[in-house]
């Protein structure tokens, strides 16, 4: 058994409850410990975090990061998960459940900013990085033993506390054989956890856990599986292979492999990234045509800046409709060629949604750009009309960045501003 102390560092070969040295409980004890080298890494309770650290007065209470009164939780502390309150659930819902919490809207600027200085931090210890989000990204630490003079796992445990020191922020470590298993791993602890899972124990491990552990398995999906008889993993593991490709395809395969604990997919940091998107829920329903496409066009600039600020561009435009009645409808559209200007972005999806706003009450809109390229080595393909309209975005983008994110709007955003503002 090999064991180590996140506080100290201590590294032993026996399990202990606590460090021999400092005395610290804090002690990750496995008998792969030192074999181990695929790693995720998940900010924990990330943008709420932020924001508690920038207002220490906010310690003690509960927070939650999301929209307004009809909009959803985008994220919470720890003392509002307490009381029931999760991402995404209605405000309404969360508000009822955590009456007293505070309630922040999301700076995602401020987000980003942060997550360059906790990945820069990691990409000291391997270029082998590859992000899911903002908040969190696996790791593989390979080879990396002679270059560290330590095993990844005390690598990890160090990068861990570095961060807190620095940053302010806590993480949580997963440590498996694969991708999948660490993912699990890194959600067993937190915060501040270090989990570890081994390749020859994973199949017993995963066994009693539902189906909806397993990554892509969604309600619609869930609910599929059950009706098959298929409600934990290890009811996916038992089953002859050859049914389950035969009932659910080659989405069968994946999930026996899976239920096994076998993820052959390597860590790789040029894995495209799916889309950039934004979407806002109304306070009030809206159906008017002119109504909408003032939000949209607010949404459309936001997600232009993010594209242009990671140096991404898109070809296909995503327009996002929630109704009234919580159904979701949406609508594509590939174009000539990639964009991250607001103005293509705004004109693309406002011919989409015309098409849906004809007198229909929407509580949701969002737009979004997806199928990306590095813009760099697109530039010369824009079209003129994109090249004037992106050197134009970019000197606004400068004048944001000098003199703060609201100094430069458009004259449409800032006319429905002004007109929802109270006399």
């Amino acid at each position: 058994m090999k064991a180590l102390c996140r506080d100290c560092f201590w590294q032993g070969e026996a399990a202990v409850r606590r460090c021999p040295v400092c005395g610290s409980p804090r002690i990750v004890a496995h008998e792969d410990l030192a074999n181990l080298s695929i790693a995720h890494m998940d900010c924990d309770a990330f943008y709420a975090s932020v924001e508690k650290r920038d207002r220490p007065e906010l310690r003690d209470q509960a927070v939650i990061v999301g929209g307004g009164k009809r909009g959803v939780v985008t994220t919470c502390c720890y003392i509002a998960r307490i009381k029931g309150v999760r991402s995404a659930m209605p405000m309404f819902k969360a508000l009822k459940l955590c009456p007293e919490a505070v309630v922040i809207k999301p700076d995602f600027s401020k987000y980003r900013a942060e997550s360059r200085r906790i990945l820069g931090l990691a990409g000291e210890l391997t270029p082998l990085i590859q992000n899911l989000s903002l908040d969190e990204a696996w790791m593989d630490l390979s080879g990396t033993e002679r270059l560290h003079k330590a095993p990844p796992a005390l690598t990890l445990a160090r990068l861990q506390a570095r961060i807190e020191a620095e940053t302010g922020l806590t993480v949580s470590i997963g440590l498996s054989a694969n991708k999948f298993l660490a993912k699990i791993a890194s959600d067993l602890d937190k915060p501040r956890g270090f989990s570890v899972i081994a390749g020859a124990e994973a199949q017993a491990f995963l066994a009693p856990r539902p189906v909806g552990i397993l990554p892509g398995v969604g309600p619609a999906m869930v609910t599929s599986l059950e009706k098959a008889g298929f409600r934990t993993v290890g009811d996916l593991a038992r089953a002859d292979i050859k049914a389950l490709a035969e009932r659910f395809g080659s989405h069968g395969l994946r999930l026996s492999r899976l239920a096994h604990g076998e993820d052959h997919r390597a860590v790789n940091p040029h894995e495209e990234r799916k889309g950039i998107s934004a979407e806002t829920t109304f306070n009030e329903d809206l159906s008017a045509l002119c109504d909408l496409e003032d939000v949209l066009a607010e949404l459309s600039e936001k997600v232009a800046r993010h594209a242009r600020a990671d140096g991404l561009a898109g070809r296909v435009v995503t327009l996002k409709l929630r109704t009234t009645d919580f159904r979701i409808l949406t609508r594509r559209r590939t174009i000539p060629a990639p964009t991250q200007t607001a103005k293509t972005l705004f004109a693309v999806s406002r011919e989409l949604l015309a098409k849906e706003a004809t007198g229909r009450p929407y509580r949701l809109i969002g737009v979004g750009m997806s199928d990306l390229v590095e813009a760099e080595t697109m530039e010369r393909d824009f079209f003129a009309d994109e090249r004037r309209a992106l050197a134009g975005e970019k000197t606004l983008d400068a004048l944001r960045a000098r003199f703060g994110a609201d100094a430069v709007t458009s004259g449409r955003i800032f006319r429905a501003k002004a007109a929802t503002k109270p006399d």
